[in-house]
């Protein structure tokens, strides 16, 4: 593994077609595939990053809180660079959890952000947590690839399937080039622009349904929106690309919620003046 080159692995506690609306609005190169059956992850490009605009830790917690923002399914990131590697735990509105370890392997996190992401992801307090521990203390011969695999490791325990070659430590461009290999989907494709607003129709009738119209609907759409401004005042403050792109997904999603929702509330009949039609001809 070249642990060197900045990369990131993210994956969604929730079938592709349930990340898939979410993921369209990050507005980023991302592929999409399923990681077993309660699974999906997500390969990005890596182009804030590569780019230089910010470091891979913020944009990727940036984008996992973006993405399980409003949903019932939570978001677990992965990310590597030079220096560090770490996870990030995303779960509705709640604040992120995340647990950091230096490129030797060296814990440089707090011991109960790796509990509360335990207890956050249902994961057994007894079997799970015995092996979590470990993560949390020094240990001469695991590197930070290592420590992610070992995270990863009791996540299979539930569900979580690993694809052929996308492990994590490697490059960014490494990882891609596997998961088009592997027949991973782009979750934005050239030439589709409908395919935004397109989506959420597609899951209205499932078991998200109640939250895309009706009086939840509304209620998350303004909670989106009073989360999302302040946000996005507070990245700009701090010249912060991740936590922007969070918070325009969140104002997106609360406006796009409302918007959505209006043309299905129904309307009310229209009133018949006297004398108009109301009773039928020849009487």
């Amino acid at each position: 593994m070249n642990a060197r080159i900045p990369g990131a692995l993210l994956f969604c506690r929730a079938d592709p077609a349930s990340v898939r609306p979410p993921a369209l609005l990050l507005r980023e190169r991302l592929l999409l595939t399923p990681a077993g059956p309660d699974w999906t992850l997500l390969v990005p490009a890596g182009t804030p990053w590569c780019d230089g605009a910010e470091p891979v830790d913020r944009v990727v917690a940036g984008w996992a809180g973006a993405l399980a923002v409003g949903e019932p399914w939570p978001v677990v990131a992965l990310w590597w660079d030079a220096d560090r590697a770490g996870c990030v735990l995303a779960t509705g509105f709640r604040r992120p959890v995340a647990y950091t370890w230096l490129a030797d392997g060296t814990p440089a996190g707090e011991d109960e952000a790796m509990h509360t992401l335990a207890a956050r992801l249902g994961l057994d307090p007894v079997l799970d947590a015995r092996d979590l521990e470990p993560l949390t203390r020094p240990d001469p011969h695991a590197d930070a690839p290592a420590r992610l695999l070992g995270l990863t490791a009791v996540l299979t325990r539930h569900g979580l399937t690993l694809p052929p070659g996308l492990t994590p430590g490697e490059p960014a461009t490494r990882l891609w080039a596997t998961a088009e290999v592997h027949g991973a989907e782009p979750v934005a494709r050239p030439g589709r622009p409908a395919a935004v607003r397109a989506e959420p129709d597609a899951v209205e009738e499932g078991p998200l349904g109640p939250w895309l119209r009706g009086p939840r609907a509304r209620v998350l759409a303004v909670a989106q929106l009073a989360a999302g401004l302040p946000l996005l005042a507070w990245a700009a403050g701090r010249r912060s690309p991740g936590w922007a792109t969070a918070a325009a997904l969140l104002i997106a999603q609360g406006a796009l919620g409302l918007a959505h929702d209006r043309p299905r509330t129904p309307a009310a009949p229209a009133a018949v003046a006297p004398g108009t039609g109301s009773t039928p001809a020849g009487r």
